[in-house]
């Protein structure tokens, strides 16, 4: 990246596909503040400002809210750890609903083979399915997610805590070689080191 080149508003959106609306309201917030601006007023952006939207659009990917991402930037959140972990369980999240998915589509790939349409309500369940992968959750729709999924394993019964953690297995054994050794090996990233 140039570290001598600077961006208008304008620019800056269209580079990056952060709408002008977007980066206004980051500026009039505090959380993205242009560096400069032009003797007319316009607001210019350097290559630090660049390197901190980069950090907001993966850390607003995570689900945190803005007022979230502007403690993480500024150094103000006091246990990283914690952050991480909640990114780590929306990331497990994602990969358990993919493999869902990919259930989902093998059992249609194989009734299309035997030459059956889907149902309307499996065709319904793929979309369902497929949406909410292609969205970001909110924080506090992450948080109410993992209060339901408390109270539902609580409510289950011994047997049918087994099929689900099976099932969880099975989505974990559908993955790559490479996918399970990268899930791996940011799981062991997160262990505490005394």
């Amino acid at each position: 990246m140039d570290t001598n080149r600077t961006w208008r508003v304008g620019e800056l959106a269209e580079a990056t596909g952060v709408s002008v609306r977007t980066l206004h309201h980051y500026d009039d917030i505090g959380l993205l503040r242009p560096s400069g601006r032009s003797g007319s007023g316009h607001r210019q952006y350097d290559a630090a400002d660049v390197r901190r939207l980069h950090r907001v659009v993966a850390l607003r990917g995570f689900g945190l809210t803005l007022a979230e991402i502007g403690q993480v930037l500024d150094g103000e959140l006091a246990d990283a750890r914690g952050l991480v972990r909640t990114q780590l369980e929306v990331v497990e999240e994602q990969l358990a609903a993919a493999g869902r998915l990919r259930q989902q589509l093998l059992g249609v790939l194989d009734g299309l083979d035997r030459a059956q349409e889907p149902s309307t309500q499996t065709l319904i369940q793929l979309i369902e399915v497929t949406n909410a992968m292609n969205r970001t959750l909110t924080h506090e729709e992450f948080q109410e997610m993992s209060e339901r999924r408390r109270q539902l394993t609580e409510s289950l019964t011994a047997e049918e805590l087994d099929a689900m953690q099976s099932q969880r297995r099975q989505a974990t054994e559908a993955l790559s070689p490479k996918e399970r050794d990268r899930l791996h090996a940011v799981r062991q990233s997160l262990i505490p080191k005394d």
